[in-house]
């Protein structure tokens, strides 16, 4: 029996790729359903670790008002 095709990947399941490779956590099981476009990886790490920036910037900010 042919395995089904992988499904085409929605935001959340690039953001859950993405949130997953910056903390070092992978299993190989929850990517191989999906397939992800190199765009939809490099633009979800962007968004990312924008965020992540800002983040710590407003902690520092708070912490040193």
């Amino acid at each position: 029996m042919m395995a089904a095709a992988p499904r085409r990947a929605g935001p959340l399941d690039v953001a859950k790729t993405v949130l997953y490779a910056m903390i070092g956590v992978r299993r190989k099981a929850d990517h191989e359903g999906v397939q992800i476009r190199p765009l939809q990886v490099i633009v979800a790490a962007v968004i990312a670790v924008a965020l992540f920036i800002f983040t710590l910037l407003t902690i520092v900010r708070f912490v040193l008002s």
